[in-house]
């Protein structure tokens, strides 16, 4: 297809995105050629770090660019493919809680680094999973309820003290937050593998349990329900045995925390996407609508980079859009559940330069 055909594109401001292009560049650059990147084997390109230096090396040419030059750039390097048009885009923003890095008073409820005998392996479809070795046989960790009920307690594995299990279980969903603690310092955590369990919406059991409407469920209305029944709130979580486990990563920037590739996400311009259908860093052309505080929905279009992975993004057009942090990233995150269009901008080689398309 071509860019001509791009509802927005020639309003779009590709220079907003040279920071994140050039660290990812940096980061493919750093990648043994033959790295796979992800995406689906039909995929003509991208999938392979090696393929990316040919329009690496051009932005490295390219001291800085406005937003006529950033679009021209793009077109001369990638070629637009349309990937769907029934795509089903979520968000997810980086979220602040109370929290201490000793334990004491309010601060009870331990959020825990990765064990040290939590490990990753290969399946026979080549998928990595999270889990650990018993015996010999590889099997997922311990679940949800037996490490709130203290299975890795006095093992050393506390980076910092939460008020509520209710903060740990949404920072869990997020992958990562900001912790601000009593002091006033801000810093970050960030995510550092899961236990290989299952990922099971707690939306879907309250729906299907008759607790909230199909229409009325977002991460606000979860936590609401959650924190109006504590003595039920507890076994609710515990119907999602997938957990996250973090590390601290000092100061809170004003970038997000770095994703899947290993360069740090940019607010309304990253987005999770699932790995076996997509590559890591593959830019993408966004068509949907974003949640407004006040009940309205605003139309958003543009170009987005493949940033990261999700527990629950999985499928083709399925995409998770990173929104920062703060009140309006908090919301779009948690009320956002929209259809859309995806246009994969692939990357050409030198070998192939033409005119844009």
């Amino acid at each position: 297809m071509r860019y001509a055909a791009l509802s927005g594109w020639r309003a779009e401001n590709i220079a907003v995105l040279l920071p994140l292009l050039r660290a990812q560049c940096k980061r493919m650059g750093q990648l043994p050629p033959e790295t796979l990147l992800g995406g689906s084997d039909v995929l003509p390109s991208g999938r392979y770090a090696g393929e990316w230096s040919a329009s690496c090396t051009a932005l490295q040419s390219l001291t800085s660019f406005d937003a006529l030059k950033g679009r021209r750039f793009i077109e001369k390097w990638f070629r637009p493919y349309l990937l769907t048009d029934s795509a089903e885009i979520t968000g997810y923003y980086q979220p602040v809680f109370q929290a201490s890095l000793t334990r004491g008073g309010a601060y009870k409820v331990p959020l825990y680094a990765r064990p040290a005998d939590l490990t990753t392996t290969t399946d026979s479809k080549g998928q990595q999973q999270s889990g650990r070795w018993v015996k010999g046989v590889f099997e997922p960790y311990l679940d949800r309820a037996h490490i709130d009920h203290g299975a890795l307690a006095g093992q050393g594995l506390e980076i910092a003290w939460l008020k509520s299990s209710v903060d740990r279980f949404f920072l869990q969903i997020q992958g990562s937050g900001i912790l601000q603690l009593p002091d006033g310092r801000r810093v970050a955590v960030a995510y550092d593998g899961r236990n290989g369990q299952p990922y099971v919406p707690l939306g879907r059991e309250m729906v299907r349990d008759g607790l909230l409407n199909t229409g009325s469920v977002s991460m606000d209305s979860i936590r609401a329900w959650l924190e109006a029944h504590p003595s039920d709130a507890q076994p609710y979580m515990e119907r999602n045995p997938n957990y996250v486990f973090f590390r601290l990563e000092g100061a809170a920037s004003a970038f997000g925390p770095k994703g899947a590739l290993g360069v740090p996400l940019m607010p309304w311009r990253s987005v999770a996407v699932d790995r076996t259908t997509l590559p890591l860093g593959l830019p993408l052309w966004v068509q949907t609508s974003l949640p407004l505080q006040n009940g309205s929905t605003e139309h958003w279009q543009h170009m987005v980079l493949a940033q990261d992975v999700g527990t629950d993004i999985r499928g083709v057009g399925r995409l998770d859009l990173f929104t920062g942090s703060g009140e309006q990233s908090a919301y779009v995150a948690g009320h956002m559940h929209a259809s859309g269009r995806i246009i994969m901008l692939l990357p050409r080689s030198e070998n192939v330069i033409g005119a844009a398309q």
